[in-house]
Order: structure tokens, then C-alpha cells, then sequence
């Protein structure tokens, strides 16, 4: 028997990352959860007859953040800022968080002009207006290598997690996230936002989940749905009739060649695109993805007795999924996949990682 998860819970302040209080009375409904490049939200109750007195101030909704750290390791894997907070003749009160991704759709960029940037600098110069009257975030963008251009208007009311999407559903964009980590003094934490080509550290891998083993069930989600599935794309931009902006067709010429049929979609990938180029940079990588169809294996595993999170694996990380023997896989499976998402329930004492195979 492996060790379970126990998660010490701690009510900080947003904007120094530093610890008001411990909150042992905290109990998570359900589980939390982290994805590449986006916010997740997560439920709380919290016990007010065991909490410290100051537990008010150590949850204000908009000024605190929630942080859980691992017990068996002291390791940091989630944090979020407090939105919701409900209490009343109750003896607990209900509290909701998001993960800081949710904090920059509440910050914007302003008017930029990025010209020849590489990568990792557009990011930099997009989120740097965070910095001032917001989080610890500490940008970990070294250079990518590639240079690109991106302008920015604040008249377009476009938020900065709305920029960073944008940017990593380009071709070749890169991707970030925002992590947590124990400050110098241990007294509170700091929140790097890392920026890679590709977050996490990808290839062959000896971090496995097996069925049978640690893994209690899987599914393989396999989808040519509307949005999933395309050997032909276009994506359009802002405009009305023969004056809107539109890519090049972009086409999975390789599958086409060899008779899978023709499957067109067109879609806008962000508001206030003007950018022909950026237009064939979302085309490009929309086919590239969706060439095959969407290959998503969600597997839930015993969070005590596989590989832990934050310790042996975390976000953007390859995986291997090995399979003996199911239905769906009579002659076994073997494959690595990399980690989109996660999720995590002590409670249940379950650990779900949501895996995509990459082409």
C-alpha cells in the first residue's frame, strides 16, 4: 500500500503570496483539477467551529488564494483564488476557488505592438501588466526560438488569458501555465507562469500506469464529432461577406491521398483577429490536431499506490499507458500520451490523469 494523499490547506493573501493562516478545517467537495493554458475551479467547505479566528480575513473572496500542499512530500500542487464565499446560521461555510489562469481573463494587456518577438517574449510583455496590483506571479519564459508578430488594441476589451490562448492555438505556439511553489522563506508561495515550446517533459517515459494495477478503470474517448474531427480547414477572422479575413484551406494532404474523406471546418479562433497570418497559423494547427480525430484517454487510477503527482509526473508531462488485457483491448495496449489535465480526489483516493496522444 502506497501513501494517501493529505492535503494541508493554507489561506494566503493574493497579493504577496504569503500565509494568513492554516485552515485544517478545510474540506474539498470533490477534486481539483489543472489544465494546460486554462482555469479550473474548485469547492470547499470549511467548518467555522474548527477554523482559527481569523479564518474570515484568510478567505476573503477577490484578496486570498487557497494553496494545497502534499503532506508527504511538502510539495505545492494547487492553487486558487477565492471567488465565491457563503455562511450564514450554518455551521460551515461554502467557499469556491479558480486556479490563477482565471486572474489574467480579469487583467488586460493594452495597445501593444510586438513585431519580430520571439515567443516567449510576447508573453512576457502581454501578462507584465499582471505584475503591478496583482499575484506573485514570476514570468519563467526563456527565449523559444521563434519570432513572431502580435498586436494588441485595448479598445478591444481582449482579456490577457484571452491573448495567451490565442497564442498557444497557433502552429507552433507555445504553451503555458501558471504553477505554485514555496517561497525563499517558506512563509508564503510565489506563482511562476512558465512558457515552453512545450510545457513538462516529453518522450519515452518509465512513469506508468498500468491496468490491471494501479489504474481501477479507463476509457479511450475517440471522436470524429463537429470540432474534432477535419482534413480541411479554414479559420476566419473579423469582417462580413467577401471582406472577411480568411486563411488559406489547409488540408491533411497525407490522409487525403490516401482516400479518407473530405471533412471541412471553419471557425474563428479568437475576437478581433485582423492578421492574415495569425489566421493560417490557427488553420495550420487546428488540421494538424484534428487530422484523426480527438484520442483522449482518461484514466483513473489509486492516487496511493501510483506514480505521484507533482513528485514523479505533473502538467504537459508524457505518460505511459500500459494496458494487459480489456474489452476494448483484448490484445493489450502500450502507447504514451501526454498530460492535458489532471485531476485529484483524496477523498476518494483517486487520481485522474486526461491523456491526448499526439500525433
Amino acid at each position: 500500500m502506497g501513501t494517501p494523499y493529505q492535503l494541508a490547506w493554507y489561506g494566503c493573501d493574493l497579493r504577496t503570496g504569503g500565509i494568513i493562516e492554516d485552515l485544517p478545517s478545510l474540506q474539498l467537495s470533490g477534486a481539483l483539477g489543472r489544465k494546460l493554458g486554462d482555469a479550473t475551479t474548485a469547492q470547499f467547505e470549511l467548518n467555522i467551529s474548527g477554523a482559527a479566528s481569523n479564518w474570515d480575513e484568510a478567505t476573503q473572496p477577490g484578496a486570498t488564494v487557497l494553496v494545497a500542499v502534499d503532506t508527504a512530500n511538502d510539495t505545492p500542487i494547487w492553487a486558487g483564488a477565492v471567488l465565491p464565499r457563503e455562511g450564514g446560521s450554518a455551521i460551515t461555510a461554502q467557499l469556491g476557488a479558480a486556479t490563477l489562469e482565471r486572474y489574467l481573463d480579469s487583467r488586460f494587456p493594452g495597445t501593444q505592438a510586438l513585431v519580430g518577438t520571439d515567443q516567449a517574449a510576447v508573453i512576457s510583455a502581454l501578462v507584465t501588466p499582471a505584475l503591478t496590483g496583482g499575484p506573485p506571479l514570476v514570468i519563467d519564459a526563456p527565449a523559444t526560438g521563434v519570432v513572431m508578430d502580435y498586436y494588441s488594441q485595448d479598445g478591444d476589451d481582449k482579456s490577457i488569458l484571452s491573448c495567451l490562448q490565442e497564442i498557444m492555438g497557433l502552429d507552433g505556439g507555445p504553451e503555458w501555465t501558471i504553477d505554485v511553489v514555496w517561497n525563499a522563506t517558506h512563509s508564503g508561495f510565489q506563482f511562476p507562469l512558465r512558457v515552453r515550446p512545450k510545457v513538462g517533459v516529453q518522450g519515452s517515459t518509465s512513469v506508468t500506469f498500468d491496468f490491471p494495477g494501479s489504474v481501477a478503470s479507463y476509457t479511450l474517448s475517440e471522436s470524429y464529432e463537429a470540432g474534432k474531427g477535419a482534413t480541411v480547414v479554414i479559420a476566419r477572422g473579423e469582417g462580413e461577406g467577401s471582406s472577411r479575413l480568411t486563411s488559406a484551406a489547409y488540408e491533411a494532404t497525407a490522409l487525403l491521398a490516401a482516400g479518407w474523406p473530405r471533412w471541412e471546418y471553419r471557425y474563428s479562433p479568437a475576437t478581433g483577429l485582423t492578421d492574415p497570418d495569425q489566421l493560417n497559423s490557427h488553420a495550420a494547427q487546428s488540421v494538424a490536431l484534428m487530422a484523426t480525430g480527438g484520442q483522449v484517454w482518461s484514466v483513473e487510477a489509486v492516487a496511493s499506490i501510483s506514480p505521484r503527482l507533482g513528485q514523479s509526473w505533473s502538467l504537459g508531462d508524457s505518460l505511459h499507458i500500459a494496458i494487459e488485457t480489456s474489452p476494448r483491448h483484448p490484445q493489450g495496449a502500450d502507447t504514451v500520451a501526454r498530460c492535458w489535465a489532471w485531476e485529484l480526489d483524496p477523498g476518494s483516493d483517486r487520481v485522474r490523469p486526461i491523456l491526448v496522444e499526439e500525433s
